[in-house]
């Protein structure tokens, strides 16, 4: 039985629409673990729960997809069809960075969207253009909470769902009511997740590259030093293969001081531990979300320190970059808010948040010439030309998404 799992989705959408009580209703996992995050009840950071898809041989489709070993049906034992990893996205319009950074793994993604608020919300409309700029292809899309409201009134939101997608990357695909807190139709779900979310072909044989969206120190306050464990990074093997033993190299790494200038190291350590889908093993290839655990400081892994960095085989990986030129592709108008406005052109000296892959940071337009323009970025990245970066804009008092760009040099 293969223990990794095969492919990386995403669940996004407005806030309190019900994506985390969703990945619990498919995976018993509730993904808010934060002290923050069960104080105000949304989810803060990315949140990730490993799901096996099962099926049974003697029942009829759709209610013979489920989770579960046994059939909740007919009492058999169901087989094993696909392990997936849910990436939990925040949907607070204050969080948008973190919910760009997750959609950088992300194979697929279910835009969950409540049946008791009117669509389109201000995020619901933001996350699919999020999925559109950073080229998340295969969406489904999910009428959740339609126990709460009238059945007219479901109907009356299924058919503005309908308008809404129209001209987008979820347009004709299914929408699926569900209620995530009843366990109404998760059968459905599955079936569709099956049939619309493939798992696409990888990599394997070339270098690995790991995207890091997670790094932690796993050391309770007070352990003894000779019983202190290495720093632990978390994320998506997009290409190639790893293994306990392997030597690795984390990019942009760490800043420091040489002869009075500032410089950026990259970090070298070993890979000691490797956990896929709550299992530690030996090897990992591309798809599902990976935990690695090496001899780093963990000091320097602690609190998300390296979320956003590249990791991968030393040597191999592209360069760390504080300075760029991109061409740039803007919407038509700025997505998020209530009173939308057009997107007027990038100008010189203007400050843009950048998501490349999974890292965030902020650049300078240091010239502004058509759609072309050259940055020079607050913290480095490591990325390679032809590479496709999300561009928010200060709209406010918040970043709106406003477009993409691609790396030339």
């Amino acid at each position: 039985m293969k223990v990794q799992s095969e492919v990386n989705i995403g669940l996004v959408g407005h806030v309190d629409h019900g994506k985390t009580t969703l990945t619990k209703a498919l995976s018993g996992i509730w993904t808010d673990t934060h002290s923050e995050e069960a104080k105000r009840g949304i989810s803060i950071r990315l949140g990730y729960a490993d799901i096996t898809f099962r099926r049974c041989s003697e029942c009829d489709e759709p209610q013979c997809y489920t989770t579960k070993e046994t059939c909740e049906h007919c009492g058999s034992k169901t087989d094993l069809i696909r392990k997936v990893s849910f990436v939990d996205s925040p949907g607070h319009e204050t969080l948008m960075a973190t919910m760009l950074s997750g959609a950088a793994i992300m194979d697929g993604a279910i835009l969950v969207i409540g049946a008791n608020e009117s669509c389109p919300q201000p995020q619901t409309k933001e996350h699919l253009m999020a999925l559109d700029v950073i080229g998340v292809k295969n969406v489904l899309v999910v009428q959740n909470k339609v126990d709460t409201v009238s059945k007219e009134r479901a109907i009356e939101n299924y058919y503005e769902i309908k308008e809404f997608v129209k001209g987008t990357c979820a347009e004709g695909v299914p929408i699926i009511p569900i209620s995530a807190q009843q366990g109404a139709n998760i059968d459905i779900l599955i079936e569709a997740i099956q049939k619309f979310i493939k798992t696409p072909r990888r990599a394997i044989r070339k270098d690995p590259k790991i995207y890091v969206a997670r790094s932690f120190d796993i050391n309770k306050p007070g352990t003894h030093p000779k019983k202190i464990n290495g720093g632990i990074i978390g994320g998506s093997l997009v290409q190639g293969k790893i293994k306990v033993g392997d030597d690795i190299e984390i990019k942009p790494g760490i800043q420091i001081k040489r002869n009075g200038k500032s410089e950026w190291v990259s970090l070298t350590s070993k890979i000691t531990g490797l956990e896929a889908a709550d299992n530690f093993v030996d090897e990992v290839g591309p798809g599902g979300l990976i935990g690695i655990a090496t001899l780093l400081d963990p000091a320097l892994t602690k609190a998300d320190s390296l979320s956003g960095s590249i990791a991968g085989k030393p040597g191999t990986l592209p360069p760390t970059i504080q300075e760029f030129t991109m061409e740039t592709h803007l919407l038509d108008r700025v997505v998020g808010t209530k009173d939308e406005t057009d997107v007027e052109p990038i100008h010189s000296s203007e400050n843009l948040m950048i998501n490349i892959a999974t890292s965030t940071t902020v650049g300078l337009v240091s010239s502004a010439r058509g759609n072309e323009i050259d940055v020079t970025l607050k913290l480095p990245v490591c990325a390679e030309e032809g590479q496709r970066v999300a561009l928010s804009r200060r709209v406010g008092a918040r970043w709106r998404l406003i477009g993409y760009g691609i790396i030339k040099t």
